[in-house]
């Protein structure tokens, strides 16, 4: 297989924060966010192997503020290692309201993709 840079397969997906996101304190759910960490990281790995990649694992996944309801998120996904039929995507998701308009980090993790065949067994 031919080597191909990180830089090919960076991904960048952009979500609003809609009130069927969010808590009651209208505070956006971590796991609304980890599923849309997790198809940036899915979309990233399956542009890098050209195949269907699925998750094997999160790894360090790291709340650190807060999002309200209306803030745009913006989430970054990057190969960081490749392995023989899995690889390593960093994702980290930014937070930024359209009112003040600065972005703040608000989680990163890394997660664990497997490339799959034709009939869903790890391709090598």
């Amino acid at each position: 297989m031919k080597a191909k840079s990180p830089k090919i397969s960076a991904t960048t997906k952009t979500e609003i924060v809609c009130p069927n996101d969010t808590n009651p304190m209208g505070i956006l759910q971590g796991s609304r966010l980890l599923k849309w960490m997790d198809i940036a990281g899915a979309i990233c790995a399956q542009t890098h192997t050209g195949t269907i990649c699925v998750t094997a694992a999160v790894y360090k996944a790291d709340f650190k503020n807060t999002v309200q309801v209306g803030n745009i998120i913006s989430i970054h996904a990057t190969i960081t290692r490749t392995f023989n039929t899995s690889m390593e995507v960093f994702v980290k998701a930014y937070a930024c309201s359209v009112l003040e308009g600065q972005p703040y980090l608000i989680s990163e993790a890394y997660f664990c993709f497997v490339a799959l065949d034709h009939i869903a067994k790890k391709r090598r």
